[in-house]
């Protein structure tokens, strides 16, 4: 069988309802889907050629899916800080800049008077 993307992300949402119909999201069934696709990747690579995946992406992805709280995870690995750390920087860059913008606004040019020759 040969992988897709629509594939793979319809594969991951069916898993991704299954942790989400209990009282407590988990993130069981989503590793365990990750974790069968790294392996098929590593045993059987033609499968996965019309894919731009390497086996250390899907690693990542196993591990920050294993991680108690993923979405942090997955900011750490990227940004070296979690989401929430993450989302107040870009507030105060987005404040910061709402700031310049508001200095650099000019005044009206005035109407020039016009001389009389």
């Amino acid at each position: 069988m040969i992988y897709t993307k629509e594939l793979l992300h319809k594969e991951f949402n069916e898993v991704t309802k299954k942790d989400q119909s209990k009282k407590k999201e988990t993130f069981t069934h989503r590793v365990t889907y990750l974790q069968s696709l790294k392996e098929d990747f590593d045993k059987n690579p033609k499968y996965f050629s019309n894919l731009s995946i390497t086996s250390q992406q899907l690693q990542n992805l196993i591990d920050d899916w294993s991680a108690p709280k993923p979405i942090d995870a997955f900011y750490k690995r990227i940004f070296g800080v979690t989401y929430a750390e993450k989302k107040q920087q870009e507030e105060v860059e987005y404040m910061n800049l709402d700031k310049n913008d508001k200095k650099t606004e000019t005044k009206k040019p005035t109407e020039e008077t016009q001389s009389i020759h």
